[in-house]
């Protein structure tokens, strides 16, 4: 793959509207990151969807809560200015409940690590995936907040640069 240009999605406004309507039934209570966490977690499955389907509308997002975003797959967004250095997180705890078969990386491209919106027209990467046993073996560090303070939890993490091409699940 080709990290300077790796496949991406267009987030349209009509993506934006949908999952911002979403969100009070799939906030989840746990560690928050940002304001955009959940609006990015949705962005990410939608996008999946449309790489994947043709057609974002078929994401599950508000009928899975607990379970993995696409059967086998578990999606892992960051709104984040992407870069080759980035890396596939999982929490540690995260992990160890959830058994997907894949973790899918997207980074939705932010112009700043603290932005607090996403606008239509932003770029949605589809970085690579890695298995779940590759993810079980990867190392565990805290990465800290985005605002430069202790996370107070540890993630499992895999540089983008070492995940597989995201072009392969088609061909699942």
């Amino acid at each position: 793959m080709n990290l300077l240009k790796p496949p991406h999605i267009l987030i349209s406004q009509e993506m934006l509207d949908e999952a911002v309507r979403l969100i009070p039934q799939t906030k989840v209570e746990r560690t928050v990151a940002s304001k955009i966490d959940t609006l990015t977690g949705h962005l990410g499955e939608f996008a999946f969807a449309q790489f994947m389907f043709s057609d974002w509308r078929k994401n599950l997002v508000g009928k899975n809560k607990g379970e993995n975003d696409f059967g086998d797959f578990e999606i892992k967004t960051s709104a984040f200015p992407f870069n080759s250095k980035l890396n596939l997180l999982v929490r540690e705890d995260y992990a160890r409940k959830r058994k997907p078969k894949f973790y899918v990386q997207l980074i939705i491209d932010v112009p700043s690590q603290l932005a607090d919106s996403i606008t239509a027209g932003t770029r949605a990467y589809l970085c690579g995936y890695a298995t779940a046993e590759e993810l079980d073996k990867a190392p565990l560090k805290d990465f800290g907040s985005k605002t430069g303070t202790v996370g107070g939890y540890r993630c499992h993490f895999i540089p983008i640069t070492q995940l597989k091409p995201i072009e392969e699940l088609r061909n699942m």
